[in-house]
């Protein structure tokens, strides 16, 4: 053969050889959920990959026998022309074996597989038209070698696995990872509902529940003008309704209802009474995700949340399971602090010792943590281990926080400071 026919084969082998090394990478990087969108979208590509990997045995060994014989041919080839140039030697022999092997390593293994890992998608898809018909025409002799292959598997004691066994699901976590690196291609408030929908399996109803002291309810007990004024200043559209003490409720009033009875005669307990729905009592500790599907099937919008002695813990809402998914979306009453809270000029605010440690950390972008007590005075207490007077500081998780107020046994005002940015370094 003369010199140039030489020189032709030998490129040709290589650029063969690097077909199947860029096939193989791209066949096994490309995004399969991606794929199956474009194949239910009619890409005659995507459907063409997909069937391949559905026989990855098959794929594997077709790409590994076409490239194996043709490196194998391609190193017979160099050597026969170095031989028929510069002779049959050791020197020469050894020269055209490390210069075939670095020509394979660099045109033929290296740059195609980093090419294929760039773009997998359109490369796996253009490469199939090859690699299919190459899989059918090759088959007798991938059955041979896959038989060998399961002898040899059976022999050391494994198990092949089927193609239906190596299908992997993703889990939360990595379905996690893979939503906060989609940042292109998924709007922002769309990611951080989804987010969202995974951190509400890990929250409970006392995690979001209105606590105890503060639960606008009404009393029973109370004389008739003062239920009057409660019920024309009420912000809420539902009261809770007690008699004597919080925990012993009788029912919940529809405020709309109550407004039609005052402008009738004979205005008094029981007419109010007779308005009431019967409560809907959620136990402590209840899986967030798991109440919503609770309000769901009972039709209810509103629970109270009682311990395991059925005392009442707090008060939560459809609402407020909802506002954990999609963000705050609600009309809070006047005077709630939490429409308000947000750093002053000085970098300090003050809050209510009330106030739930996970709207801080989220209104506020501090990371107080949520692991135990689930409001500030508990936060507080429970780290200082003690019941503290005014104007005593602590720092916890980078926050500095003075004690301002305290009634009896519960902490009222604490003025919070903005960690400084190199707190968090």
């Amino acid at each position: 053969m003369p010199l140039w026919t030489h020189l032709i084969a030998i490129i040709a082998l290589l650029l063969i050889s690097g077909f199947f090394s860029i096939s193989e990478t791209s066949m096994m990087a490309v995004n399969r959920y991606r794929l199956r969108h474009l194949a239910q979208q009619g890409k005659s590509g995507a459907k063409r990959v997909l069937s391949l990997l559905n026989q990855t045995d098959r794929l594997l060994a077709t790409i590994l026998l076409g490239n194996n014989l043709v490196n194998a041919a391609l190193t017979a080839l160099v050597t026969a022309l170095a031989i028929q140039s510069f002779g049959n030697n050791d020197t020469v022999l050894a020269i055209a074996t490390a210069l075939v092997a670095m020509a394979i390593i660099i045109f033929a293994e290296i740059t195609p597989k980093i090419i294929g890992a760039s773009r997998p998608e359109p490369i796996a898809m253009a490469a199939s038209l090859v690699l299919a018909p190459l899989i059918r025409f090759g088959y007798p002799l991938v059955i041979v070698v896959n038989t060998l292959v399961s002898g040899l598997i059976r022999m050391i004691g494994l198990r092949k696995v089927t193609q239906a066994g190596n299908q992997q699901a993703m889990s939360t976590q990595e379905l996690r990872t893979a939503i906060l690196e989609s940042t292109r291609l998924i709007p922002a408030k769309h990611r951080s509902i989804m987010l969202n929908l995974f951190d509400i399996e890990d929250l409970t109803v006392d995690d979001v529940m209105v606590p105890r002291s503060r639960i606008e309810a009404l009393d029973l007990e109370s004389d008739a003008q003062t239920l009057i004024d409660q019920l024309t200043t009420c912000f809420h559209n539902k009261l809770p309704v007690f008699e004597g003490d919080i925990h012993n409720i009788v029912g919940i009033l529809h405020v709309r209802k109550a407004m039609g009875l005052l402008s009738r005669e004979g205005f008094n307990r029981d007419a109010i009474r007779e308005t009431l729905i019967e409560p809907y009592f959620v136990p402590s500790g209840t899986p967030l995700f798991t109440q919503l599907q609770y309000f769901q099937e009972n039709k209810q919008r509103i629970g109270l949340v009682v311990d395991e002695y059925g005392e009442i813990e707090g008060l939560v809402t459809l609402e407020d399971i909802i506002e954990e998914l999609v963000g705050e979306f609600t009309t809070n009453a006047p005077g709630d602090q939490s429409t308000g809270l947000h750093w002053d000029a000085d970098g300090t605010i003050v809050v209510d010792g009330t106030s739930p440690v996970r709207d801080l950390n989220r209104r506020l972008g501090i990371q107080l943590p949520t692991d135990g007590a689930r409001t500030l005075n508990g936060l507080l207490l429970e780290t200082l281990q003690d019941l503290p007077d005014a104007h005593v500081s602590v720092k916890i998780s980078d926050v500095p926080m003075e004690i301002l107020q305290t009634q009896g046994r519960v902490i009222r005002r604490v003025r919070l400071i903005r960690p400084s940015a190199e707190a968090g370094h």
